[in-house]
């Protein structure tokens, strides 16, 4: 068995799934749900998808050849309520997983334990993908949750339901 190509095919999996359940969550919204938070110092779900986006483009940008903290990302901007429709939030959301999972597609067995850097400091390529795996499954709980709590008993489950 050739590990190294099993666990890229992996992850690539497994990153897709969790954008598919984030989907399946985000499709049960109204738009305005979207751009609902539970108080001042909490994120809508527009607000972690802009996020996730702004870090999935920055990281995976020239993934080999520069630092994963671009200079023209502006992470703090990330978290400005500033997006009003869905179109706008799927839009950011196709962007984001299109570099990702085309970046992620471009690595060969033979990269993974090449050094690149995510904000001055040295990862090795299994070390970057698992640290984003970390981050993306993060958020996508959160968008998970937001969903369920907005929509209470109206919420159809992504996953196997209770008791079946």
């Amino acid at each position: 068995m050739n590990i190294a190509g099993e666990y890229l095919k992996t992850i690539i999996q497994r990153f897709s799934e969790s954008k598919k359940t984030a989907e399946k969550a985000i499709e049960q919204l109204a738009e305005g749900e979207l751009f609902w938070s539970p108080n001042e110092e909490s994120n809508s779900i527009a607000i972690i998808v802009k996020h996730m986006s702004g870090n999935m483009v920055s990281r995976w940008t020239d993934f080999f050849t520069t630092d994963g903290e671009k200079p023209s990302r502006n992470r703090d901007d990330e978290f400005v309520g500033d997006l009003q429709t869905k179109e706008q939030v799927m839009k950011l959301w196709e962007l984001g997983w299109q570099t990702f999972l085309s970046a992620l597609k471009d690595i060969r067995e033979d990269h993974l334990l090449k050094t690149i850097t995510i904000r001055n400091e040295p990862h090795t390529v299994i070390e970057a993908i698992e640290r984003q795996m970390y981050h993306y499954s993060y958020h996508v709980g959160q968008i998970v949750y937001l969903a369920k709590m907005l929509k209470s008993s109206n919420w159809n489950t992504l996953t196997i339901p209770r008791k079946k």
